[in-house]
């Protein structure tokens, strides 16, 4: 896991803007940092986080014989295959490394080889001997990848605020990312919350020469799988391979323990394989938000099964307030999601004990793990009789706040009902087609819903604050469900397959099977803090958040969509309601504020 920055046609500017964006990235890879000039107008640097083969042959930005250099972010799970295709081509090799293979797979190989990468990665390849540049984020968009882009000018990192502490473009936040955050919790996937800087999309790849000119663009597409059995059987052998690859390292390993299904079943299976217990994490509360927040004890649970090395983290709100300016300072991009700050408070705790982290990111997109999924396949095998409900639903003020919001939710456009009961609260109308963009046109109806949070919101929620939280601290995030197998699988199921099974049912399966049908019956709850608790119980905590929130409305208001404007100003009015819109503005502002400075 590391930090990669390049730096083209900045005129005489390149050379100090890529020593400050290699600080700024430094974080991302704590064991070593380097930069080096290719040409007067072209620089590359990368920071190393040390995982697989110890030793400096690795050491960041990777390079031959002056010829070809490259800096990446990630880890190739299909390494010893691309090694032995390598050797057969007569390639030698002098370590061990996954950074050798893929810098000698891109030398023989170009773009055309990138597809046969398995793991995840984000790089900047450049080959001085054809005068060319490759760029390629993974299909899954496991790790990030930022640029800018004027004229022949390009700047790349692996994260946007590097671009800017660049020195080469202004700090001018983008208004119009206001929008998408509101109801979505961060921007759209194409952009950053600064106005020059852009998102490489999953699988995007560009090619350019010296001159800053696109020799090529295209994009990797993950196929559906060729499995002709894709049963509890077939899931069980792409789940234990999954979990094999990714938990392999040269270094100290660790579970990030929700006491949900996904990442027990992830331990479970590891141990089952190995018999090698690790070390665990997960979070807690004070005792009186134990019985809505029980994540802990079902951790507990399956550490003391495991004979894990078990690490609790007491979250209290006292405790954020302490370490807010800290977390702040750490935030590339703001994402209004309470799980950021969770991990960033575990990674804190696991960089004295490991120094990779694996979770359970991706199942729930993959196999349907959302309470939004089983209300979205009710909608599709009701939705005459819902659509006439929702009509009296929307005028009854003594319903629920979780009946009142499906009401809300439902549309004519089953594309819009699912965007509704994937965001924060409705969509207006006048702003749906904004949204819609991002929607996949050609799947089915359920399959374009998953396929809508495997890449909007798991790639820009999820993924982000898992890279962001656990890069603070110098530690990598590694997500087994995203293995190619699992992912393909996923894809290959057809919609009534799809809605079948649904929540989960293989994973759920698995568990019974394994003796813990506890965990398979649990009643999924999110992975977040008590906020709305905390709000009404804490006054210290309550004025901070308001306050924050106040303060940032003064100042940008006026490029707020209507709805956040009417919370920003009175959010004591919504803390029933919505506690999450709450904290999603209070991440957005403290985000706004520090990057002011």
């Amino acid at each position: 896991m590391c930090g990669i920055n390049l730096v083209l046609n900045f005129a005489g500017e390149g050379e100090k803007a890529i020593q400050l964006m290699m600080e700024s990235t430094r974080h991302r890879g704590p064991d070593q940092s380097s930069w080096k000039s290719i040409n007067p107008d072209l620089f590359i640097a990368g920071n190393r986080l040390k995982t697989v083969d110890l030793g400096d042959w690795a050491n960041q930005p990777v390079s031959i014989a002056n010829q070809y250099f490259l800096a990446w972010n990630g880890a190739l799970y299909n390494s010893e295959e691309l090694r032995n295709q390598l050797l057969q081509q007569g390639t030698s090799f002098e370590s061990r490394s996954d950074s050798e293979v893929l810098l000698r797979w891109l030398i023989l190989m170009g773009e055309t080889g990138i597809e046969g990468l398995e793991g995840m990665f984000a790089f900047a390849f450049v080959d001085k001997h054809k005068g060319q540049i490759i760029i390629a984020r993974d299909e899954y968009g496991k790790k990030p990848l930022y640029y800018s882009h004027q004229g022949d000018q390009w700047m790349f990192s692996s994260e946007a605020r590097a671009l800017v502490s660049s020195g080469l473009i202004e700090t001018v936040v983008d208004v119009k990312q206001y929008l998408p955050y509101y109801y979505s919790r961060h921007s759209f996937p194409d952009k950053s919350f600064f106005k020059s800087v852009n998102q490489l999309a999953p699988g995007e790849v560009i090619k350019l020469n010296f001159r800053g000119e696109i020799l090529d663009s295209f994009k990797l597409v993950t196929k559906s799988g060729k499995n002709e059995f894709t049963g509890k059987k077939a899931f069980k052998e792409l789940l234990t391979e999954a979990v094999l690859r990714h938990f392999q390292a040269d270094v100290p390993v660790g579970v990030m323990l929700s006491g949900g299904a996904d990442s027990s079943l992830l331990f479970h299976t590891w141990v089952e394989e190995t018999g090698i217990p690790l070390h665990t994490f997960t979070l807690t509360f004070e005792d009186k938000y134990l019985k809505a927040y029980p994540d802990s004890k079902y951790a507990k649970n399956i550490a003391k099964k495991y004979n894990s090395a078990h690490h609790e983290i007491l979250i209290t709100p006292e405790l954020v307030l302490e370490n807010w300016e800290d977390y702040l300072a750490s935030l590339d991009q703001p994402i209004g999601d309470s799980a950021g700050f969770i991990s960033w408070m575990i990674a804190k705790e696991a960089k004295k004990h490991v120094k990779i982290l694996v979770s359970g990111a991706g199942a729930d997109e993959l196999f349907s793990g959302y309470s939004r999924h089983a209300a979205f396949r009710y909608y599709l095998k009701n939705k005459g009789a819902l659509l006439k409900m929702s009509k009296i639903g929307k005028v009854l003020p003594f319903l629920s706040r979780k009946v009142s919001k499906m009401a809300y939710a439902i549309d004519e456009n089953e594309q819009v009902t699912f965007l509704n009961f994937s965001s924060l609260q409705r969509i207006p109308k006048k702003d749906i087609d904004v949204f819609l963009k991002y929607f996949s046109k050609e799947l089915s109806p359920y399959k374009a819903a998953l396929e809508w949070d495997r890449q909007y919101y798991l790639v820009n929620d999820i993924l982000k604050i898992h890279d962001n939280a656990l890069m603070s601290h110098g530690i990598e995030g590694r997500a087994p469900y995203l293995d190619k197998g699992l992912v393909e699988l996923s894809l290959s199921l057809e919609e009534e397959a799809h809605l079948g099974l649904g929540n989960k049912k293989w994973i759920k399966e698995l568990l019974e099977d394994a003796g813990l049908k506890q965990l398979a019956k649990r009643k999924k709850i999110g992975f977040g803090l008590p906020i709305k608790e905390w709000l009404k119980s804490h006054p210290d905590f309550r004025n901070k958040v308001f306050k924050e929130i106040k303060d940032f409305a003064i100042k940008e208001g006026r490029h707020f969509p209507l709805e956040m404007l009417n919370l920003a100003r009175k959010p004591s009015l919504y803390i029933n309601d919505s506690f999450l819109q709450i904290w999603n503005l209070f991440v957005l502002a403290g985000w706004y504020r520090n990057i002011q400075k």
